[in-house]
């Protein structure tokens, strides 16, 4: 009988069947470096640069070699830097025009709603006849009581006015009674309202004018 191996083609014997089975695998040539044979080291042709053959002088242009990476190193950091800083200052002018734009939107609205607010305020200043036009005046309070607290929530203020010192930046006088060098808000014709650090409106009112000092030295002094 013929031997199976033989009619097969493979060689005689087992050990001859475990070197077909195992070849040897050799590392491919470019996984090794020329640098002191280690694997994936470069080399100084694989980066570009010619050594010469003195020592000294392939150390010294290795040095400019490094030394040019530096600099480079350091021009693109500055460059990233700079753009860095760029982009914040741009990121916090457009959360600055947002805000404007936004103050703006709502000071539109709130300095047209201010004709609104005088209609009730000339509504509150009416007393009512009878029972109907109570209930209605009663209505339209709730209404403007309402306005008002959604409009504070926007930053809308009332300009203080009546007994308080006359203040040109809030006030808008249209009479003064009196003569004296102290002024104070004696009435109150108009309300005036602010909306943050903005006056949307002056207060129109009418002054008293008097002298504090004088006013204080013609009271009774208290005896000792």
């Amino acid at each position: 009988m013929a031997d199976p191996t033989e009619e097969n083609g493979f060689p005689e014997g087992p050990e001859s069947l475990v070197e077909v089975v195992e070849p040897e695998v050799m590392a491919p040539e470019s996984d090794l470096g020329e640098v002191g044979g280690e694997v994936g080291a470069p080399s100084a042709s694989d980066l570009g640069i010619e050594l010469p053959a003195e020592p000294e002088e392939a150390t010294a242009v290795l040095l400019g070699e490094v030394a040019a990476a530096r600099q480079l190193r350091d021009q693109h950091l500055d460059d990233l830097q700079r753009v860095a800083a760029d982009f914040e200052n741009f990121r916090k002018r457009v959360q600055r025009d947002q805000s404007e734009m936004t103050a703006q939107a709502t000071r539109r609205v709130v300095e047209a709603m201010l004709p609104t607010l005088d209609s009730f305020e000339a509504a509150a200043a009416h007393a009512p006849q009878t029972d109907g036009e109570e209930k209605l005046l009663a209505g339209l309070m709730g209404t403007k009581q309402q306005l008002m607290e959604v409009l504070a929530k926007e930053g809308l203020e009332v300009v203080p006015s009546v007994g308080q010192p006359f203040d040109p930046q809030v006030h808008e006088a249209i009479s003064i009674s009196g003569e004296g060098a102290e002024q104070v808000v004696e009435s109150e014709l108009r309300k005036g309202y602010r909306l943050g650090e903005r006056v949307l409106r002056p207060a129109l009112v009418a002054l008293s004018a008097g002298d504090t000092s004088q006013a204080d030295a013609g009271e009774p002094q208290d005896e000792l």
